[in-house]
């Protein structure tokens, strides 16, 4: 017998709606108005809750660890303060104000991702249960393709554990300036798999964690600035390190620089003898990420000085070759 909905024209939609039922009877059962409103209404409402309270669990969890940071670094953005006179020469320097906030916001940044896995792990788990699946074989396969990601993807396992060594050792945090070897700038985010850099020129570096062999932070706690000043063979060195320590002091004392330099300037004296010249160096102990700022303001008081002193730098060499006759 033909199907009267495959007969145009046959049926009325009476017996159209009907045929659907008894459709719906023989596959669902004689219950199969609650199965509807069930899978089209009860179950979809179910997981929508579901997803709105995993949303607000998140929100209220990234709030609350912002606000932890945000008070454990109260406080500690004091600039930093000189060595006194009386203090100890082999005693340490104070630890930098602004590396404790640094920390707190990589610890932060870590904290918030931790609770982003675990709040949506739990969303999905209930969602599945919700939906009327048994969650033991679910767990049990999780178990088992973990055990298989963990051989099939030794690297990937590697970037976290290397990531989670590296900021809980505190290596490196958000706004410091380190070399990774191949990449170097400025940490602009700080995750448990890749480091994301920015260099001096603007490039964007990704580094996996697990390829960082070494790490060269140039913003912990304090740095150094290093001067090798070359001047003529003929001047008088003696003259030379006096008037490098007297515009090192003058350094110091300028109220502009005064929370950049936390040491006085030491001059080291003759650092290189060559033919042509005779290399002083002077060095200044500075805040972190302040020593290439003083290096240059430095390098132009040292030029003004000299001019106006008589000292030759270094005269320019040159080779000059010619035809034979």
């Amino acid at each position: 017998m033909v199907s009267p909905l495959l007969v145009p024209g046959t049926a009325t939609p009476w017996a159209v709606l009907e045929q659907w039922t008894g459709w719906l009877q023989g596959w669902l059962g004689r219950d199969w108005e609650g199965q509807v409103v069930t899978w089209v209404l009860t179950k979809p409402l179910s997981v929508l809750v579901l997803a709105l309270l995993a949303v607000a669990a998140r929100w209220f969890a990234h709030r609350l660890i912002g606000r932890l940071v945000l008070r454990a670094s109260e406080g500690l953005t004091s600039p930093i303060l000189r060595r006194r006179p009386d203090q100890d020469p082999a005693e340490p320097p104070a630890p930098v104000a602004g590396r404790r906030v640094q920390r707190a916001q990589t610890m932060g940044s870590l904290l918030k991702s931790v609770a982003s896995i675990v709040i949506w792990t739990i969303f999905a788990v209930t969602a599945v249960a919700q939906l009327g699946y048994p969650i033991g074989p679910l767990v049990a396969s999780a178990g088992v393709v973990g055990v298989a990601l963990g051989f099939g993807a030794q690297s990937l396992v590697k970037d976290f554990l290397s990531g989670i060594c590296m900021i809980f050792e505190d290596q490196y945090g958000v706004g410091d300036v380190v070399d990774l070897g191949e990449a170097g700038g400025t940490v602009e985010a700080v995750g448990l798999r890749v480091t994301r850099l920015r260099d001096v020129e603007g490039t964007v570096w990704y580094v996996r964690n697990g390829e960082i062999l070494r790490v060269g932070n140039k913003s912990q706690n304090w740095a150094r600035t290093v001067l090798d000043v070359p001047v003529a063979l003929d001047q008088d060195l003696h003259r030379v390190q006096e008037v490098l320590r007297d515009v090192a002091h003058d350094l110091w004392d300028d109220e502009d620089f005064a929370h950049l330099i936390i040491e006085e300037p030491e001059v080291w004296g003759v650092q290189d003898l060559t033919p042509n010249w005779v290399v002083v160096r002077v060095t200044l102990k500075t805040a972190p990420l302040e020593q290439w700022a003083v290096a240059r303001e430095m390098r132009q008081r040292i030029k003004l000085r000299f001019d106006h002193e008589g000292i030759a730098l270094a005269p320019p060499t040159a080779v000059a070759w010619g035809r034979p006759a």
